[in-house]
C-alpha cells in the first residue's frame, strides 16, 4: 500500500479544507494516509481579530502536528501552504527549514512530491509559490508529480504546477467545483505514481 503524507500549513481554513479533500481521495484511491498540518508559530492574540484565522487556530490545534518522521515514513507528500507575497508562508517554511538533519542523511530523497497553495487573487503569485517549493523539493532529490495538463480537470483549474484555489480579499470564497476536481486528480496521480514507482 502506498503511504501518502499530507502536509501543510494554513491559516484561515481554506489549506485546511484542501488537505482533507486530498487526504480523503488518496484514501479512496488505496493509499494509507498521513493528514498533518504544521503548527502554529504566532501568538494567537496577534491574529484574535481575525475570525476565520482563530476559528481554523482553535479547530486544528490539538490534531497531530507534522514532524520530519511523516516525510521519512511517506512514499509520497503533497504539501500546502498559502500564498505570501509569492512564496510559502513563513509557518511553512520554518518547517521546511527543520529539516536539514534528515536531507543532510538522504532521507527526503527519491519520494514523489507535489504541492497545492491559495491565495487572495487570481494573480497572487500561486505558480511562484508552486515554483519556489519545487526547487526545494529538488534539493531533497525529489520527484515531482506536478498535474500538468493531464486530465480535462485541469482545462478548468488552469494550473499545471499543482492546485491553487482563491479565497477572495475576505476569505470567504469555499471550494469550487473546479478546485475540488483538482484536487481529486492531484491526489489520484500522486497514489498512482508513487505506487508504480514503489
Amino acid at each position: 500500500m502506498t503511504k501518502l503524507a499530507v502536509i501543510y500549513y494554513s491559516a484561515t481554513g481554506h489549506g485546511t479544507q484542501m488537505a482533507r479533500r486530498i487526504a480523503a481521495t488518496g484514501e479512496a484511491a488505496g493509499a494509507e494516509v498521513r493528514l498533518r498540518h504544521i503548527a502554529e508559530t504566532r501568538d494567537p492574540e496577534s491574529f484574535a481579530k481575525n475570525p476565520a484565522w482563530t476559528a481554523n487556530y482553535e479547530a486544528t490545534k490539538d490534531l497531530p502536528a507534522a514532524t520530519g518522521d511523516d516525510i521519512v515514513w511517506a512514499d509520497a507528500v503533497i504539501f500546502g501552504s498559502p500564498t505570501r507575497f509569492g512564496n510559502m508562508a513563513s509557518q511553512f517554511r520554518t518547517f521546511i527549514d527543520s529539516l536539514g538533519g534528515l536531507w543532510a542523511k538522504g532521507r527526503l530523497a527519491d519520494k514523489v512530491y507535489a504541492g497545492f497553495t491559495s491565495s487572495q487573487t487570481a494573480h497572487g503569485g500561486q505558480e511562484s509559490t508552486l515554483l519556489t517549493l519545487y526547487v526545494t523539493l529538488m534539493h531533497f532529490g525529489g520527484i515531482i508529480v506536478a498535474p500538468g495538463y493531464t486530465d480535462g480537470v485541469k482545462f478548468a483549474d488552469g494550473n499545471p504546477y499543482g492546485v491553487s484555489h482563491i479565497t477572495g480579499p475576505n476569505n470567504q470564497n469555499d471550494l469550487d467545483d473546479a478546485t475540488l476536481d483538482a484536487l481529486d486528480h492531484l491526489a489520484r496521480r500522486v497514489v498512482g505514481v508513487a505506487g508504480r514507482l514503489r
